[in-house]
């Protein structure tokens, strides 16, 4: 039953939860920006670069298999397929291009959550009321001033 508590008290520990919700969202995160990259950026990249897609850039290793088959008409999906050996270097750029976007939101973030944080610890706190102890005094303080003049 022990070892049962113990991992109960792991579980519910401050860092574990902290954690458990932060790869969540960094889940949902991941998918936000996947979908910001795959579907707002690289088109606009591809419009920029006279519509090259760069995730169909490939050289085949195999030449005179590539030209049998087709050779410069032939996609990155049909050369995978007819079995013919590439370097995929335009998924690479892709996925650098990916990236620097992911790192580039996760920046912006971060500066967001800094520059809240830090409103928040600048706010000046509100001053205590004073408790029926020192509005006392302070009438009996004020009673000996007048009572001295």
């Amino acid at each position: 039953m022990s070892l049962l508590q113990d991992f109960k008290k792991f579980v519910m520990r401050g860092n574990v939860l902290d954690m458990a919700v932060g790869v969540i969202i960094g889940a949902a995160f991941g998918k936000i920006v996947s979908s910001l990259v795959d579907k707002v950026m690289m088109p606009v990249i591809g419009r920029l670069t006279s519509g090259v897609d760069f995730s169909d850039m490939f050289i085949a290793l195999d030449r005179a298999k590539y030209e049998a088959k087709g050779g410069a008409s032939l996609h990155l999906a049909d050369a995978v397929k007819e079995g013919i050996p590439v370097i995929a270097y335009g998924e690479f750029i892709n996925a650098i291009i990916n990236f620097f976007i992911v790192a580039a939101c996760v920046f912006l973030m971060i500066k967001v959550i800094s520059s809240l944080q830090k409103k928040e610890e600048t706010a000046p706190a509100a001053p205590a009321a004073p408790t029926k102890d020192q509005e006392l005094l302070t009438e009996i303080r004020d009673l000996l001033k007048s009572s001295k003049s």
